[in-house]
């Protein structure tokens, strides 16, 4: 069985397959990034967290996510992210990268709003699914830049 250590209701949330991720915070972003070979020159976009209560309207756009959920990855396993597809057929979807064997954290995501007439999420509102997938020969616990982030 899949285990996230702090599901909001595990009866709805943990799936045939994975785990279903909920919508914590959002962010608009404000300036540009910088990505380099050797992350000397990087800088992360800087964002502004967009507040509401229940509920926000989002216009077409970017965003960044932060989920609910503080995940852990298994050392011997690598995290894959989708969008549910109630997400897609309103319109929009996420976009991750792999997590690293030993990651942990409360990760970040960016959503998409391709729908011209925008979409309104609800806190907590399950936007995407998570799987673990079985490696071999890991080349170690990830212990990057986001190691622990948003803990």
């Amino acid at each position: 069985m899949i285990k996230v250590p702090n599901l909001n209701l595990p009866e709805i949330q943990i799936q045939q397959a994975g785990v279903d991720l909920t919508l914590d915070k959002i962010f608009e972003f404000t300036s540009k990034g910088q990505i380099d070979y050797d992350n000397s020159k990087r800088r992360i976009a800087e964002t502004k967290e967009l507040e509401f209560d229940d509920e926000i309207f989002l216009k077409p756009g970017t965003y960044k996510v932060q989920l609910s959920e503080i995940i852990k990855i298994p050392e011997d396993c690598l995290g894959i992210c989708l969008p549910r597809s109630t997400l897609l057929r309103c319109g929009a979807t996420i976009h991750t990268a792999f997590w690293d064997p030993g990651y942990e954290g409360k990760s970040e995501i960016l959503l998409v709003v391709y729908n011209p007439e925008g979409l309104i999420l609800c806190k907590k509102a399950r936007i995407a699914q998570m799987t673990f997938v079985k490696v071999e020969d890991s080349k170690g616990s990830y212990k990057g830049a986001y190691y622990k982030e948003n803990l």
